[in-house]
């Protein structure tokens, strides 16, 4: 068993309002808590506690409250923060959904999370209004945060003056929201995590992010995701740092965002981070401001983030979690610069670990020089989650009786507790017997400069065989043949990694978190 090399930290029984918002100082309540990116507008820590505090006693005014859970369908603006954190002080369960989401999916995640209150906003509400009357929900339990007809607004709830209701919780125990996992290996499960949960993995990251009061967080990265909702909202508040949001992603309006509102910590995904390596418009923004990028979500190549670093002048670093440790699990401090960046670093406090031999169920032999054998990486620890909603079947599958959660990630570590993710333990490729990792190839095909993104999985052969599959984004102007990447691959690799089948395709599709959605790919191909 490995823990990590950092000092336990300590989690305050109290809720996650509580813990944000509850020592704020003079000072720290007229700093700024939220931009507006697109505007410009400023909401400090006074302004954005006042709403959360009015909303949270609209919604008590209206009977919700412990036991409730209220949909929340909202791309990154200011006003998440008040809605979110209204929710739970009022006692309540945030789900929230995917901005993305069709109606259908809206309304299979309301129903499965017992939701009977819906917030959104306009650009939205077509998909939320079909989806909340095939759940039966009413049209006055639908809020539009910026105004629909029929419609309660967010205006409209914190003029009416209501105080926030005094509501006690066990943290430990009540459900502060339920996101859904990606849906990347099957059906979206709800989550379930705790005030303790979501306080855990804030505290933990407390440690291993420098971001400080004078920092300004971009925000693209969205909310309703356990990446955002940790990483972002909840540990840039924490901090007393200004986030500046983007509600949703667009590289010139990234870059404008960037420059004019200098900001300082830029949270990104790998796709992301391949457009400031490669793109050349990037040279005409400037992003002098920017001293670390945090990107996670999905495997960064270590060249990738060199070539990124390099270019901004910048720290580049990743980390790994999952929906279902609140994320965090590994962390790499910006500050540790002798650290490989194509690992994930270390263990972040109050976490153990094993690497598990998917073949054995032994724990894996660690090496005293170098990394170890590949195993799947198992994690105990306070950020754990509760487990999968009306799921028990589910659960018993992911999180043993011993509190091991089964991640279904292959990684391998250093004698100094550095680890690694090689791939996914479901998208291992068999080729001729020997395991293909797609994040490996796909790395490999990055580094083309003709190739403007990539995927890897495991394709049939004519005879039926597993084979390494490439779907390739070329780059404006170039051409390129299946023959030249099979080429480019096969100088790089061992022989049974080659690519043996090349697909050309306009965009690689991906999660709103960054996650390739490989079961797209294979029921595509």
């Amino acid at each position: 068993m490995l823990r990590s090399p950092l000092p336990d930290v300590e989690i305050p029984a109290v809720s996650i309002y509580e813990y944000l918002f509850s020592d704020l100082d003079d000072a720290a309540l007229d700093s700024v808590a939220i931009v507006d990116g697109m505007t410009g507008a400023e909401t400090t820590y006074r302004q954005l506690v006042g709403q959360i505090g009015l909303f949270a006693g609209a919604l008590a005014a209206r009977g919700i409250g412990i036991g409730d859970r209220v949909g929340v369908l909202c791309p990154n603006v200011p006003a998440f923060a008040t809605v979110f954190h209204g929710i739970l002080r009022a006692g309540a369960t945030a789900t929230t959904i995917n901005s993305l989401y069709t109606a259908e999916e809206i309304a299979s995640q309301l129903e499965d999370a017992d939701a009977s209150w819906l917030v959104t906003v306009s650009p939205l509400l077509a998909g939320a209004k079909a989806a909340a009357a095939q759940r039966g929900i009413a049209d006055d339990h639908v809020i539009v945060l910026d105004g629909a007809d029929g419609h309660p607004s967010l205006r409209d709830l914190l003029s009416e003056g209501h105080e926030a209701p005094d509501v006690s919780v066990d943290p430990a125990t009540h459900l502060a929201v339920l996101p859904y996992s990606s849906g990347t290996t099957g059906r979206p499960k709800g989550v379930m995590l705790t005030h303790r949960n979501l306080i855990a993995n804030v505290a933990q990251c407390t440690g291993l992010l420098s971001v400080d009061s004078d920092d300004r967080v971009l925000a693209v990265l969205p909310f309703f995701h356990i990446y955002g909702m940790t990483v972002l909202l909840n540990f840039a508040l924490r901090k007393r740092a200004s986030l500046v949001t983007m509600p949703k992603f667009d590289l010139l309006e990234f870059l404008r965002i960037i420059a004019e509102h200098r900001t300082t910590w830029v949270f990104i995904a790998p796709p992301i981070a391949v457009a400031l390596a490669k793109h050349p418009i990037i040279d005409q923004y400037d992003l002098s401001a920017v001293r670390v990028i945090f990107s996670g979500a999905a495997p960064l190549d270590g060249e990738l983030a060199a070539a990124v670093a390099q270019r901004l002048g910048c720290e580049v670093v990743q980390g790994y979690g999952m929906t279902e440790t609140s994320p965090a699990v590994n962390l790499i401090p910006a500050e540790w610069t002798h650290v490989d960046k194509s690992s994930i670093g270390p263990l972040v406090p109050s976490t153990e670990a094993r690497l598990v031999d998917p073949q054995t169920g032994q724990d894996v032999e660690l090496s005293q020089s170098g990394e170890s054998a590949p195993g799947e990486l198992w994690v105990r620890g306070p950020q754990v989650m509760v487990g999968y909603l009306n799921r028990p079947d589910a659960t018993a599958e992911m999180l043993d009786d011993d509190g091991w959660l089964h991640t279904g990630d292959i990684a391998t570590v250093t004698p100094d507790g550095i680890f690694r993710i090689v791939d996914r333990l479901k998208e291992l490729i068999k080729y001729k017997g020997y395991q293909v990792a797609p994040a490996v190839l796909e790395a490999v095909l990055l580094g083309h400069p003709g190739i403007a993104d990539a995927a890897v999985i495991g394709a049939k052969d004519e005879d039926g065989q597993e084979v390494p599959k490439a779907f390739v984004v070329v780059q404006q102007g170039v051409e390129l043949s299946a023959d030249d990447v099979m080429s480019f691959v096969a100088e790089r690799v061992a022989p049974h990694e080659k690519v043996r089948q090349v697909e050309f395709i306009e965009g690689i599709p991906k999660s709103a978190s960054g996650k390739i959605l490989r079961k797209d790919l294979r029921a595509a191909s």
